[in-house]
């Protein structure tokens, strides 16, 4: 009698990805998902709300949940919500990607580290080794952060270029429950087209920005209708004092239309479709310490 076949079990899971603000934990969503679907600058609050990309291989699914980077220097309700989005992601999820930057560990790290509960199953993913010039000081780096948690795995990627992130999926895969698929093949989030136009033109203005953006800004979407393959979107971008009204239009309302023109094209991409998006600016004075406020806008 022939032996049975050696087939392999399916998996399937939620993994967090958790780190200090800026380490590079929506670069690296939108590298394993293979689509951006987590918006990213250099500015810290970038992500601020919990957002759901799926990763579908041939013997495992991915439900990977990027989480907002973990706030230790503000204290307004915003903040607050954020860090709840943190621990709530982290309550119910399979595996941990704890991010770092390679050779880079802050007090701010050691925070988002703690946050973890202590018997949660972590990957330590280490980033950004494509800047790192001396690659001798890795090793050391790696023997350093042993010390703090027994981590699961140890990975050095580069998320920005793609470098490793294979290797990253084939050491997480096994380290899954054995289950059947959570999402449907095809699928890559569970976020609604609402929630994308709100996100991409809050990136294109936080770039544009730059040093001049108050953190008291947010996108809210007021209106969305789909006619055929034509979407028309109506955005309000909120801000939190009338001085800030002008700094978000611009000169002759140049850089709210270059903001609204960027998103516009990226979310054509997106949807597979065309988009009108009108833009208008408001003032809403302490938004991002009113609770009620930020369950208007979709914070959790």
């Amino acid at each position: 009698m022939n032996a049975a076949p050696n087939i392999e079990p399916h998996r399937a899971g939620y993994v967090a990805i958790v780190g200090r603000p800026n380490v590079g934990k929506s670069t690296l969503l939108n590298r394993l998902v293979g689509q951006k679907i987590s918006i990213t600058s250099s500015k810290a609050q970038t992500t601020r709300h919990r957002v759901t990309g799926i990763l579908t291989a041939s013997h495992s699914q991915f439900v990977f949940v990027d989480t907002p980077g973990f706030q230790t220097e503000r204290t307004n309700a915003l903040n607050r919500a954020m860090n709840r989005a943190v621990s709530q992601a982290l309550a119910g999820v399979d595996l941990v990607f704890f991010l770092v930057e390679a050779n880079r560990f802050t007090d701010t790290d050691r925070a988002a580290l703690d946050a973890i509960p202590p018997d949660a199953r972590v990957v330590l993913v280490i980033n950004k080794i494509d800047r790192l010039v001396d690659k001798s000081r890795l090793l050391p780096f790696i023997a350093q952060l042993r010390e703090l948690r027994e981590f699961a795995e140890i990975v050095p990627v580069s998320a920005e270029h793609g470098r490793h992130c294979d290797e990253l999926i084939a050491a997480a895969a096994p380290l899954l429950p054995e289950a059947p698929p959570i999402y449907g093949e095809d699928e890559i989030t569970d976020r609604g087209e609402r929630f994308f136009a709100a996100e991409f033109l809050r990136e294109k203005l936080f770039r544009l920005l730059g040093d001049e953006l108050p953190y008291g800004l947010t996108v809210e979407i007021e209106k969305f209708e789909l006619e055929g393959q034509l979407r028309r979107i109506h955005a309000a971008i909120i801000v939190d004092k009338p001085a800030h009204k002008g700094i978000v239009i611009g000169k002759g309302g140049e850089r709210l239309k270059r903001a609204a023109t960027q998103a516009r094209i990226e979310l054509e991409k997106l949807f597979n479709g065309k988009v009108f998006l009108e833009t208008w600016v408001k003032v809403r004075s302490g938004w991002a310490d009113n609770e009620r406020a930020l369950k208007s806008l979709g914070y959790e």
